[in-house]
C-alpha cells in the first residue's frame, strides 16, 4: 500500500527514536519467529505502524500510557478503522506487557498472525504458473 512521501520521511525518523519496549519487541520479530518477516516503523497511507507482517495482514501496535488519555482511544479507533478496510489487523500490546512477558507477547502475535495468514498446506495458494506439484 502506497504511503505519501512525508509518512515514509516520518517512519524513518521512527526507525532510529524507537521506544525501549519497541526496541525489545523488535529484536524479537527480526529473528522471523515461524517464519514470519516483520517490518518496523512500516508506512502505510497516512500511517506508520510499530510493527507489519505482509503475510498475515498483521499490524502489531506498541501502546504506551499516552494512548490512554486525551483522545488517543478515538484516534487508535479511527486509525485501527481505517486499516481494517484495507484488509489490515490490528493488535495492540501495553508497553508495559512487553517490559514483563516479551515471550508471551511474541507468542499471542504468532498466535493471530497463524490466524490471519492464508495457509497453504490446506488448499491455501496455488503453486505459480509452469510449476509442477508432485502428487
Amino acid at each position: 500500500m502506497e504511503a505519501p512521501r512525508s509518512t515514509v520521511q516520518r517512519a524513518r525518523s521512527l526507525r532510529r527514536r524507537m521506544t525501549p519496549p519497541e526496541l525489545r519487541l523488535w529484536s524479537e520479530l527480526r529473528r522471523r519467529p515461524d517464519g514470519l518477516k516483520f517490518r518496523r516503523q512500516h508506512p502505510i497511507g497516512p500511517f506508520v505502524l510499530d510493527f507489519y507482517c505482509d503475510a498475515a495482514g498483521l499490524a502489531v501496535e506498541v501502546d504506551g500510557l499516552s494512548h490512554e488519555v486525551e483522545g488517543h482511544p478515538e484516534r487508535d479507533a479511527c486509525r485501527d478503522a481505517w486499516l481494517a478496510r484495507r484488509g489490515v489487523t490490528v493488535l495492540r500490546i501495553a508497553a508495559e506487557d512487553i517490559r514483563l512477558n516479551v515471550e508471551g507477547a511474541v507468542a499471542w502475535i504468532l498466535r493471530h498472525a497463524a490466524a490471519a495468514a492464508p495457509s497453504t498446506a490446506c488448499g491455501g495458494s496455488p503453486p505459480p504458473v509452469g510449476e509442477e506439484t508432485n502428487t
